[in-house]
């Protein structure tokens, strides 16, 4: 059963993250979060990252309080493609500091892992996913104004 309190989470893959989302988002509806997975749903290499990362991270961006995670070889192809939409604040995270720190100081949205690199140790990637999820924004005034900035420039460029 979901649990109204936590976000909804947006997922998107290509080929090389399939296995590792499919793992994560049976973790997330495990511990009671409603999930939307975007795809990529096979192994055909065919399945282009941005084909699937740009949709779950243009969701995000419109669901207030969602949250994305986008699963790659890497995950670096993946955050560069979901941070190219406005109002996303996407970060890979390969170990608990990066986890911790992105969502603490820069209220990061999207989440972005590798299922060939550290990640593809389960354990390690549901314990980053669950610390990410869990680890509210400081709301600290430095890093407001640093958020402020990046959204003020996210706007001029629109433009």
């Amino acid at each position: 059963m979901r649990n109204a309190s936590k976000p909804v989470i947006y997922l998107g893959a290509d080929h090389a993250g399939l296995k590792l989302k499919n793992a994560i988002k049976a973790f997330l509806i495990a511990l009671g979060y409603h999930v939307h997975d975007v795809g990529a749903y096979t192994e055909d290499r065919n399945d282009d990252y941005p084909d699937y990362v740009i949709p779950a991270a243009e969701t995000v961006a419109k669901t207030r309080g969602s949250k994305g995670i986008v699963f790659g070889g890497s995950g670096v192809g993946e955050a560069l493609a979901a941070n190219k939409v406005n109002g996303i604040r996407a970060v890979m995270a390969y170990d608990t500091f990066t986890a911790k720190k992105s969502r603490e100081h820069n209220d990061a949205n999207v989440l972005s892992l590798g299922g060939r690199t550290v990640t593809k140790n389960l354990r390690l990637a549901k314990r980053l996913v669950k610390l990410w999820l869990e680890t509210p924004f400081s709301g600290d005034m430095r890093h407001v104004r640093r958020l402020k900035k990046i959204a003020a420039y996210e706007k001029r460029r629109k433009s």
